[in-house]
């Protein structure tokens, strides 16, 4: 049961931001968007986690740009159809997503959002939080941000390296 804050009592709706990545609609609590803009120039940073596309200039100045395909588990990059960023505040840290377009803003009941099947829960599939299930419709995938945030910690050089160092 997800409980509101503000009265302790339960959420009556939870409101998210949806978009598309490779066909599929995912989404986000619209609490962690700051705003969707379209695709702005992307500057690369060298020796930047593999995950980091580069930055963009927003009006809240420089933002991480991060390629959600490559996120997701894509083998190659879905920057070529990116038509929108995400650019999310999570806890004060601003980073953008590259998504190939926004969809819609939906209010979902929360009974119908399903934690993720235990077999990829138990596997350590973290980066999906829960499904929205939608009759006659395909589901959406609702993101977890904390793990997109430890997927570019995990994609980091230095990371990468001080892991073939244990292996």
């Amino acid at each position: 049961m997800t409980v509101d804050p503000t009265t302790n009592g339960p959420v009556s709706e939870v409101s998210l931001a949806c978009f598309e990545v490779g066909g599929r609609c995912y989404a986000l609590d619209v609490g962690l968007v700051r705003e969707i803009v379209r695709i702005q120039p992307i500057t690369p940073l060298p020796d930047a986690p593999v995950l980091i596309e580069g930055v963009a200039e927003m009006r809240s100045g420089m933002v991480p740009v991060l390629d959600l395909a490559r996120v997701l588990g894509a083998t190659t990059s879905g920057m070529a159809k990116v038509t929108r960023i995400v650019v999310l505040d999570c806890e004060g840290l601003q980073l953008g997503l590259a998504v190939q377009a926004a969809t819609n803003v939906m209010s979902v009941d929360p009974a119908f959002m399903e934690e993720v099947p235990d077999l990829a829960a138990q596997a350590g599939y973290e980066i999906i939080r829960s499904v929205v299930r939608r009759p006659g419709e395909p589901p959406v995938m609702v993101l977890a941000v904390e793990a997109i945030i430890e997927a570019v910690y995990r994609s980091t050089p230095r990371a990468s390296a001080s892991l073939g160092e244990n292996a």
